[in-house]
């Protein structure tokens, strides 16, 4: 490798590193303050950024966001912003949800995975600009 091309190669992963800084402390901050969402950023960086599979990379932002979502929980907890009747039942309804969902992952195609995320995100983004 040339000196030109590696100077380019090492200013593109300082400008990369920048980018993923800057765009998880937006997916941290958006998680915090809509309460979810973060997964949403944090799976087109692992995708677009790190090259990671659909497969990896979602599962990769849920266990980042989990320390996030304990967090908020606690701070949430704390500062009288749980209702506990309703909580408790979402909760349970999540979990389940969230075990059948990886499960599933294992069996839908890669390739399926990354238009079937973006068509959620396209309509979970219409219904909230419809309210």
């Amino acid at each position: 490798m040339t000196m030109n091309k590696l100077q380019k190669s090492e200013r593109f992963s300082v400008v990369k590193k920048i980018l993923i800084i800057i765009t998880s402390l937006f997916a941290g901050f958006a998680t915090g303050v809509f309460g979810g969402g973060g997964g949403m950023i944090i799976v087109p960086i692992l995708t677009g950024l790190y090259g990671l599979q659909q497969t990896k990379a979602h599962a990769t932002a849920i266990a980042t966001i989990f320390p996030l979502c304990l967090v908020s929980v606690i701070f949430y907890l704390t500062h009288g912003g749980w209702e506990w009747k309703s909580g408790l039942v979402v909760t349970a309804g999540v979990v389940v949800g969230g075990i059948v969902g990886a499960l599933a992952m294992k069996k839908i195609p890669a390739k399926w995975l990354q238009p079937i995320f973006y068509i959620l995100m396209i309509v979970g983004g219409i219904k909230m600009l419809a309210q």
